[in-house]
C-alpha cells in the first residue's frame, strides 16, 4: 500500500535579501520554506527556486530545515560556491542561532558532544548513537531564563542533520514547537519551531576579507 506523499505547508512569506554583491547574496529564509525542492513535484517551491527567478546562477551551499528561519549564504557563481563549500568542510564558517527551549536551564554556558546517526526506519528522524553515529558538537550560552523556558544562543561546531534539535532534546530541554523531538508540552508552547539562524561569518571568496551577516529573530 503506497503512502500518501507529505506535502509541505509552504509559507507565502517572501525571502529577504540582507546583503548583495557580484559573487553572493545573504538572505533571510522564512520558516515553513524548504531550502531545496522536495522529492514530490508538489514540493518544488523552495528558497533556491524562488531566488533563481531573480538570480538564475544562484546555488545552494548549505541548508536550513523547513521549520527553521534565518540567514543563509547563496553563491552566485561556481568559484564562490567552491570556496564557501571548502570553508564549510574545514569548519571555517561561524554560525549562530537563537532558540527557546523547554524548562529553566541552570547552566550558563556549555557544550553538548553526542554522536548522531539516521534512524532509517523512521526517516527523517535522527538519533544519538554511540556505536554508528558521527561526531557532533554544539556550544550554547544562556541569555534569558523564564519560568517555563530558556532563551539560548547556539553555536554548532559540526553540521549534522537536526543536530541542534536533537542535542537540546538529549539534555532534557527540547526546542519549543519542535514536531520531531519535543514532548507534547514543549510542542504546544508555540505554533512554530523556536529556532532561528541569526549570524553567519566567513571569508569572502573574492576579497579575502571577513564577511558577517546578521538577521535578528522575530520571536
Amino acid at each position: 500500500m503506497n503512502k500518501k506523499p507529505y506535502l509541505v505547508p509552504h509559507t507565502q512569506e517572501p525571502f529577504k535579501i540582507l546583503y548583495q554583491d557580484e559573487d553572493l547574496i545573504l538572505v533571510r529564509k522564512p520558516d515553513l520554506l524548504l531550502s531545496v525542492p522536495g522529492r514530490h513535484p508538489l514540493n518544488k517551491d523552495c528558497l533556491i527556486t524562488r531566488i533563481q527567478a531573480d538570480f538564475p546562477t544562484a546555488t545552494i551551499v548549505h541548508r536550513l530545515d523547513l521549520d527553521t528561519s534565518g540567514i543563509m549564504i547563496i553563491p552566485l557563481n561556481r568559484s564562490t560556491h567552491s570556496s564557501i563549500s571548502r570553508q564549510f568542510q574545514e569548519r571555517k564558517v561561524f554560525k549562530e542561532y537563537v532558540a527557546e527551549v523547554y524548562g529553566r536551564m541552570n547552566t550558563k554556558t556549555g557544550e553538548i558532544a553526542l554522536p548522531i546517526a539516521p534512524d532509517w526506519a523512521n526517516r527523517p528522524i535522527q538519533v544519538i548513537d554511540h556505536q554508528r553515529g558521527k561526531s557532533a558538537a554544539t556550544k550554547f550560552k544562556t541569555i534569558q531564563r523564564l519560568p517555563r523556558k530558556t532563551r539560548l544562543l547556539l553555536y554548532p561546531i559540526s553540521g549534522r542533520s537536526h543536530q541542534l534539535r536533537l542535542h537540546l532534546q538529549a539534555i532534557g530541554h527540547p526546542i519549543i514547537g519542535c514536531d520531531l523531538y519535543a514532548h507534547e508540552k514543549a510542542f504546544q508552547m508555540s505554533k512554530r519551531l523556536m529556532l532561528h539562524a541569526t549570524r553567519i561569518h566567513l571569508t569572502h571568496p573574492s576579497t579575502q576579507k571577513p564577511l558577517e551577516g546578521y538577521c535578528p529573530p522575530d520571536f
